[in-house]
């Protein structure tokens, strides 16, 4: 669910050009391998579909009970 989030100018422009020098395409890709890198955890942790996979639905866990 998106969130807004105030920021200084100063904070924003740096965000920008950090967000340049790294290839990224969203600020909110810019603040996660910040987190990543400070709290230590690897980006490749997550697997290949880390931000594809939703929940199972209802639908998804009946599929496979025979009835």
């Amino acid at each position: 669910m998106p969130r807004t989030i105030q920021v200084r100018d100063e904070t924003y422009r740096a965000l920008e050009k950090l967000k340049r020098r790294l290839g990224a395409r969203s600020f909110d890709e810019v603040i996660e391998k910040l987190v990543l890198r400070e709290l230590g955890l690897p980006e490749d942790m997550f697997g290949v579909d880390r931000g594809r996979v939703s929940p199972f639905s209802e639908r998804d866990r009946m599929e496979d009970r025979e009835w």
